[in-house]
């Protein structure tokens, strides 16, 4: 140990209160500032979880047409656009095809069509309208898991029952329908249809609960009178769920169909979640920022305090740059104090939540403990008290003691 690191160390215990109080500080903001980032990524991953319950990472689907006419005459040519819908069939072409041809490309996981049908639910006197989708039930389940949000009956007889249906649980009590009941489907194309209940889901979103069943894709098409090539959408899981807005572009070009990423199908929960992204780091920032400013002003009144010792050091043949690490030293030593405490508050804080069981779809607290937020708060924190270390020991560098003698 050298001499600058043992004054360093002196100034350290002969203020133990200070030291106590600014170490205190870096305590309170780093662990604040890892549990709560802690549990921002705990909510991210907690909420693409819910989404994806319903929603392939990549939509491939036709989209609708504006009407356009060019307009001929003698000089120019015109394009007039009428902002009204064409009416024209929304099905894909050749579906097959292009599901294999998706399926090649190196960043997709999952292929799966879909026919999505506009139904009214109807057992007895009670009617309420919903969407049935037609799915392939063995990929729709490698897609969405539909097994583990099952609340009753068996997701697998909906492949063995070509008229087997499984119905949301909102759907499911406002129907009075238990598994084993049959519930009759009038489409938009006024086809009626009776179906067995073989399971009830449960997602715990209501809007899905409410409205949302399951039938087999032939029998979706049956629904709409079409045939077996007949398909709405192609759903598309990839690798990485965060690429999908690029690997959507990709998908457009190579098929010549509109492919929606399930951020831009998302875009007000998007916002929100980046709305609270924005205020979780700022505030666990700015408390961590604040520990800072504690430790400069306890070293900046080090520094008056000890002005006459600085001083003398530098009569002695101390360097500017010597009393600088002196009092970065110093500073340092307390965020390190304060960075191991913040940890271990924080690891105990996550510890706690993580056991604590909200129910619903969430179940346990989403919150874990996550390595890079970790090393982020330490980074952080070291950074900022070695600046805050770093002005005060400037001022105190640029001392002159024949100036401070005088006095």
């Amino acid at each position: 140990m050298n001499i600058n690191t043992e004054i360093a160390k002196t100034y350290i215990i002969s203020n133990k209160k200070l030291t106590a109080v600014a170490a205190a500080g870096v305590v309170l903001g780093m662990s604040i500032y890892i549990f709560m980032n802690c549990m921002l990524v705990g909510f991210d991953v907690s909420s693409s979880a819910s989404i994806f319950k319903t929603t392939a990472h990549i939509r491939v689907y036709k989209d609708d047409e504006i009407s356009k006419v060019l307009v001929k005459n003698s000089n120019e040519n015109y394009l007039i656009i009428n902002p009204k819908i064409v009416p024209t069939n929304n099905t894909i072409i050749n579906p097959n095809l292009i599901s294999e041809t998706i399926l090649k490309q190196p960043e997709v996981t999952v292929v799966t069509p879909q026919v999505n049908v506009n139904v009214f639910y109807n057992n007895g006197k009670s009617q309420i309208s919903g969407l049935a989708i037609g799915i392939k039930p063995e990929e729709a389940n490698v897609m969405y898991n539909i097994k583990s949000f099952m609340a009753e009956g068996n997701f697998d007889l909906l492949k063995s029952n070509p008229n087997g249906i499984i119905i949301g649980s909102g759907i499911a009590e406002k129907m009075n329908a238990k598994i084993g009941d049959n519930i009759n489907l009038t489409s938009s194309k006024s086809v009626n249809k009776t179906y067995k209940v073989v399971g009830i889901f449960k997602t715990n979103n209501s809007k899905v609960d409410k409205t949302n069943s399951y039938v087999n894709l032939a029998s979706s098409q049956q629904l709409l009178k079409e045939g077996a090539s007949y398909i709405t959408d192609i759903n598309v899981n990839i690798i990485d769920p965060e690429k999908a807005k690029t690997i959507a572009e990709k998908l457009s070009n190579l098929t010549g169909y509109k492919a929606e990423g399930w951020k831009e199908a998302n875009e007000t929960f998007m916002a929100a979640n980046k709305m609270r992204k924005i205020i979780i780091t700022f505030v666990s920032f700015t408390i961590l920022l604040v520990a800072g400013f504690g430790i400069y002003n306890i070293l900046n009144m080090t520094v008056s305090q000890k002005i006459n010792d600085i001083a003398i050091l530098k009569a002695m043949g101390f360097k500017g740059k010597d009393v600088i690490r002196i009092f970065v030293t110093q500073a340092v030593a307390i965020g390190i104090m304060g960075v191991i405490g913040g940890m271990i508050i924080a690891t105990v804080l996550i510890t706690i939540l993580k056991n604590v069981y909200v129910g619903g779809d969430i179940g346990y607290f989403p919150i874990d403990y996550e390595p890079l937020k970790y090393l982020q708060g330490v980074l952080i924190g070291l950074v900022i008290t070695f600046f805050a270390g770093y002005i005060p020991a400037k001022k105190a560098a640029q001392v002159d003691p024949v100036t401070i003698f005088r006095k």
